[in-house]
């Protein structure tokens, strides 16, 4: 079973870091005028905004020390991580998770986040959080149903979600715990110790930026690896700014994943709102939930 972290009262404290990618300060100031208005205060960690001359917010030792003492830090009940990009795979063997296992807190965020909530899930069974981070709260994006669910997710309220359905949508009905996150991590992981375990769960995926070649690969890395075998259902999220060779691939993403996935008899949506776009539900990875696909509409709600 899947150990849920206490969810949020008013006056609890947020933690955002950048474990990752350099994020400027003032992009994420409406993100924490925004938490502060749900009632949580936000301990800013010297990663966002940092100095760093480089891609990172930060050098290893700078990211790892940051992170690591919000993970122990037990005033802390949640960690909004700034943004993603890159970087977690460079620390992620010297995070030390003891503290953490004793006194679990709510991990927020996606893309190269995905790392951490595979680990997370993988090694400890604690549930984290799939969830928009920090710009995107802005451009009056504060206000939106996707950041409202990360609200309503960190005080307890059971997710509900729904989406039009789509022509290349598997109808069917599907239960099991959430797993997933950004494609490109996903694949990354295989082999490690923080390799998701997919079997009988309900997986969904999203990227961006990625060549339809490449999306390619990476799914038929999944099928030879047998993560696609044994789920219970797939959600397709976003796939964002995809690009072609000059030589066509010949199909679109949809209809790669369509081809990949004719062996299995699951139900399958399309274009969930999930992913790099501002149509990003907050999804809480370990936790229980069901799929429906119908002709009309799709349903995704936490048990």
């Amino acid at each position: 079973m899947t150990k849920t972290p206490p969810y949020l009262k008013k006056g609890d404290t947020i933690g955002i870091t950048c474990p990752a990618g350099y994020m400027p300060r003032e992009i994420a100031q409406t993100c924490i005028e925004t938490i502060q208005q749900w009632g949580f205060e936000v301990m800013v960690g010297k990663t966002l905004g940092s100095k760093s001359k480089n891609y990172f917010s930060g050098n290893d030792e700078t990211r790892l020390n940051e992170l690591q003492a919000m993970l122990d830090d037990e005033g802390i009940k949640a960690i909004l991580c700034g943004r993603g990009g890159y970087g977690i795979s460079r620390i992620i063997d010297q995070i030390d998770f003891t503290r953490f296992k004793k006194n679990p807190k709510w991990i927020i965020g996606f893309s190269d986040i995905t790392l951490l909530h595979a680990h997370i899930n993988r090694n400890f069974k604690i549930a984290t959080l799939h969830a928009p981070m920090a710009a995107a709260f802005n451009n009056g994006e504060n206000k939106n149903e996707f950041i409202d669910s990360l609200h309503k997710a960190l005080v307890g309220k059971k997710a509900k979600y729904a989406c039009k359905a789509d022509p290349f949508n598997k109808l069917g009905e599907a239960k099991g715990e959430l797993i997933g996150g950004n494609l490109t991590l996903i694949t990354h992981l295989i082999g490690t110790k923080s390799d998701i375990n997919t079997k009988n769960k309900i997986l969904f995926i999203e990227d961006i930026g990625e060549l339809i070649y490449s999306t390619d690969r990476m799914l038929h890395q999944l099928k030879r690896s047998g993560k696609l075998t044994n789920l219970s259902g797939l959600i397709v999220g976003g796939f964002t700014d995809v690009k072609d060779t000059e030589r066509p691939f010949g199909k679109n993403v949809k209809e790669l994943i369509k081809d990949i996935l004719q062996d299995y008899d699951y139900p399958v949506c399309f274009d969930f709102p999930v992913g790099h776009k501002k149509e990003n539900y907050a999804l809480k990875i370990g936790g229980d939930f069901q799929l429906k696909i119908t002709n009309t509409k799709v349903l995704l709600s936490e048990l």
